[in-house]
């Protein structure tokens, strides 16, 4: 197989392009770096192209591993022909390779096997030939396979033996299971009984579901359910489907006295073998599927989690609710520095009021706090309706927001917390995480498990070395998109910057600690086992406001620098332009012509427009651009909604089926799917995204669930 020939085709991507990204990602380039800093050479593919390929790539490479380990391991038997060499080259699936080896595969002892030591494998080899006629019968011939010292005392025996081996050779056929699994999967059902009383499954009691049809999240909860023994699952399809195909494939002649025999060995090895095998590995194959489609929207969920708007410049006061423990508080600065905590009681089983009241004024007042961060965990209700009433008796100009603390206890049982925090303990280092959250997601989130931050579905049933490897790539791209400030990032930020490890990144903050800020990105060179490779990489997605160099702050990179001074220099501006924005700059050089000042200045046209739009505004984070936070002053219930009232709330998960929104009321409401849009939509993602401000209309509302019915039709 060509296999950048086949990747060309697939993806539908110029040849010499692919040719050349395929070199750059062999040579140990990063997937940020070749995506921002080699546009020329990859014809512009962004950050999800360059994955995208970087998968299909290692898939096909595997396959042609396991392409020549399979020759390999049948020549070893001296079975490999032409022919089948060929047949394995061209196979375009592992379970391709797979089914060709299945026949030459060392099994275990199967009545096929003790059969083939009986010395009955001629027998069964001249009852395929379905001859017109035998002379002797096949019965006949049977007779001289009686052989009592090899245990085959009839000739029934003998036939009932060389039927097993009919039955296994055709059940391991490789066209024949091809055609069983393509047969099964267009046609068969998934159908789901009752084993014991679990209501969360109440719909799959008695539920059946075409296997073609049946959608991502509904496979991933039946296996659930029967993973958790409250359900059982099979796979079925009407049994003549299957044998008439079996039956077309594998008899030569319907007169021939063989008929019967080879017939009855289908059906036996169908029953049998191929059946409860096909069932696995399309059971296997949904589960695959789902997960990757399960996995794909948890990732787009998550970039869109990490790149929600920070709230910047603001004082936080992070609250991390809690009944008996207590209410843990943490004042955060708008640099993130954490200058004060303290622990209320203002909830039950204490109801301390006054006294809780006493202390959150007097922080708010002492730090000029702008907003309290409220953890909508435990409490979170009661937590609420405090300091709702606790503002309400200031000046009115703090604000509240009730903000996801999923995962934040994880964080703060972690090695990290306890490394940032080593004097407080979880409770407090949760009401920093839950602030700082809210002042930069993207740098908070970060230090936390993917998996942990709530966005997904059934992310705990996933391949988790898959998961993972998703997920990862997703932040690393969401950290290298908007760039980290390489004197105030934690060690777990720059982590993820293109280039840097966990132990560079942790020798980049010990150096920093030594030695006061960096002046400059060249420094970062001075760090202790950070070579020229990994500058390269990284250099571009570091930051250093107020640096002497202003490049330094910009998304140039420092191989560019030449370009970016002599384009200054061509229209007349100084480096002290550049720290207020060239808002005219991309004009002049429209004006002069980009190819032709391409061409000047040496460098490519997308790497020189990249430069002009990093000096329209140097620093610029990417995010400011999302729509921010929503702050409020007034408490909502549940038993204040009534139908019909229409509401802001922010999308807080995208699932298969509806998105869930959080309207202030400590219950996120549905907005299933068909009330998304009044167009036909195939997926939520095609409309919502995690983050998204959005106008609700609530449809119905059930207390004793706790269900929120909402509709985005006709809101205004």
């Amino acid at each position: 197989m060509d296999i950048l020939k086949k990747l060309s085709e697939e993806l539908s991507l110029p040849l010499n392009k692919l040719e050349a990204t395929v070199a750059l990602l062999d040579d140990g380039n990063t997937v940020p770096f070749v995506a921002r800093y080699r546009k020329e050479v990859t014809g512009g593919m962004d950050d999800t192209v360059l994955r995208n390929l970087l998968d299909r790539l290692t898939y096909l490479r595997n396959l042609e591993k396991r392409k020549e380990e399979v020759k390999a391991l049948i020549a070893a038997q001296e079975k490999l022909t032409d022919e089948l060499a060929e047949r394995i080259d061209g196979a375009e699936t592992v379970t391709e390779v797979d089914d060709i080896y299945r026949p030459f595969r060392p099994k275990r002892k199967t009545r096929a096997s003790v059969a083939r030591e009986k010395g009955l494998a001629p027998l069964a080899e001249l009852i395929m030939e379905q001859r017109a006629s035998y002379s002797p019968s096949i019965e006949e011939e049977a007779v001289l396979y009686i052989n009592e010292e090899k245990g085959v005392a009839s000739a029934e025996e003998a036939l009932a033996g060389a039927s097993d081996i009919i039955a296994e050779e055709v059940s391991d056929n490789a066209d024949v299971r091809g055609e069983i699994r393509r047969l099964t999967f267009e046609n068969g059902i998934i159908r789901t009984k009752q084993l014991t009383d679990a209501p969360v499954y109440e719909q799959y009691y008695d539920y059946f579901e075409k296997i073609a049809k049946i959608p991502s999240h509904r496979v991933l909860a039946i296996n659930r359910g029967e993973a958790e023994e409250a359900l059982k699952v099979t796979v079925e399809i009407e049994r003549d489907i299957i044998l008439n195909a079996i039956f077309s494939l594998v008899i030569t002649n319907y007169k021939s006295p063989a008929f019967k025999f080879v017939s009855a060995a289908i059906c036996d090895g169908y029953d049998r073998l191929t059946a409860p095998s096909v069932e696995r590995e399309i059971r296997a194959e949904l589960t695959d599927i789902a997960s990757e489609s399960a996995i794909k929207l948890f990732s787009v969920n998550l970039r869109n989690l990490l790149m929600q708007a920070p709230l910047k410049g603001k004082t936080v006061l992070g609250y991390d609710p809690g009944y008996r423990t207590g209410c843990k508080l943490a004042v955060v600065t708008k640099t993130g520095q954490v200058m004060d905590t303290a622990v209320i009681y203002p909830t039950k089983p204490h109801e301390k009021i006054e006294e809780s009241k006493r202390v959150v004024k007097s922080l708010i007042k002492k730090y000029g706090v702008d907003v309290v961060a409220i953890g909508n965990g435990t409490a979170s209700g009661e937590s609420e309706m405090f300091i709702a009433e606790t503002l309400r008796e200031l000046d009115g100009k703090t604000k509240y927001i009730i903000v996801s603390e999923a995962g934040a206890s994880v964080y703060s049982a972690s090695k990290l917390g306890a490394e940032e925090f080593p004097d407080f303990d979880v409770t407090e280092r949760s009401a920093v995480s839950i602030a700082r959250r809210l002042q930069d997601p993207l740098a908070e989130l970060v230090k936390i498990d993917p998996k942990s931050i709530g966005v997904g579905q059934y992310q705990h049933d996933m391949k988790e070395a898959r998961l993972d490897d998703a997920l990862s790539g997703v932040v690393e791209s969401c950290v290298n998109a908007v760039g980290v400030d390489l004197n105030t990032a934690s060690y777990s930020l720059l982590s993820y910057i293109a280039g840097i490890n966990m132990t560079s990144a942790k020798n980049i903050v010990k150096y920093r600690e030594a030695n006061g800020e960096f002046s400059s990105r060249a420094e970062v060179l001075k760090v202790p086992r950070f070579g020229a490779k990994a500058f390269e990489q990284a250099a571009g997605f570091l930051r250093i406001p107020g640096a002497d160099e202003i490049l330094d702050n910009t998304g140039v990179h420092p191989e560019s620098y030449s370009a970016a001074r002599a384009l200054l220099e061509k229209f007349g501006y100084t480096a002290e332009d550049v720290r207020t924005g060239l808002s005219d700059i991309r004009a002049k050089t429209t004006a002069y012509g980009l190819k032709k000042l391409a061409e000047e200045l040496e460098c490519g046209e997308m790497t020189l427009s990249d430069i002009i739009g990093e000096l329209e505004k140097p620093g610029r984070d990417i995010r400011d651009s999302l729509p921010p936070p929503i702050l409020r002053d007034k408490v909502l219930a549940m038993e204040d909604l009534t139908e019909g009232m229409v509401l802001t709330g922010t999308v807080r998960n995208v699932i298969d089926f509806g998105a869930f929104v959080d309207i202030g009321v400590h219950q996120d409401g549905l907005v299933h799917i068909s009330e998304i849009s009044d167009r036909y939509i195939k997926h939520p993602s095609e409309v919502l995204a995690v983050g998204d401000v959005v106008k609700v209309t609530v449809l119905s509302v059930d207390l004793r669930k706790k269900r929120i019915g909402l509709t985005m039709k006709g809101a205004k």
